[in-house]
């Protein structure tokens, strides 16, 4: 094949071009909303079936009575952790007493286990309320941990829409898990 001018190479499937391409095709998974209920009902919901599921199948980290620490499936960063009542409410004004402390209580111990196994030097804590707020599963409430390095959001994420996460899903679950039971 003849060499193409750079400005035409970017239209061309597998011909370089000025840029180094990281290709994810496996997030069209989640960009194309795969594993998303396709209703609001329990049947259908994941942060509902998960406890079902063996720890290590369900990405579960921790169970307590009322919450658990799921990996997230789709993390922003390594460790990224999702703490769920086992009860299917969609807002925090849901939650009993006892729901909202055992919550707030998985919060403090996953950031100690995430200090434990990888050291970052912050965290993002969040719910997000309803999916104009940005849930992607807007039915079954869930507050999102993520650990945050100096330098984490670097280019890839602009230039690339790509993350680039060190640790499979598998490895952080069973290091998280372990910290988790010592604590």
């Amino acid at each position: 094949m003849d060499s193409v001018p750079i400005e035409d190479a970017g239209s061309l499937p597998g011909v370089p071009d000025a840029f180094q391409r990281l290709w994810t095709p496996h997030r069209m998974v989640y960009i194309e909303g795969e594993n998303k209920p396709t209703d609001p009902g329990e049947a259908s919901c994941p942060f509902c079936r998960a406890p079902g599921r063996d720890d290590a199948d369900g990405l579960i980290v921790r169970r307590g009575e009322l919450v658990y620490a799921v990996l997230n499936l789709y993390p922003y960063s390594p460790g990224h952790v999702l703490l769920c009542p086992y009860r299917h409410v969609s807002d925090f004004t849901e939650l009993t007493t006892d729901e909202a402390a055992e919550l707030s209580a998985f919060t403090a111990q996953a950031m100690t286990a995430l200090r434990a196994v990888s050291h970052p030097a912050g965290f993002n804590l969040g719910l997000n309320q309803g999916e104009v707020a940005g849930a992607g599963i807007a039915a079954h409430l869930h507050q999102h941990v993520v650990p945050r390095w100096m330098g984490d959001a670097n280019f890839l994420p602009v230039v690339a829409q790509t993350k680039a996460l060190p640790q499979l899903l598998d490895q952080t679950r069973q290091l998280l898990a372990a910290a988790w039971s010592r604590l």
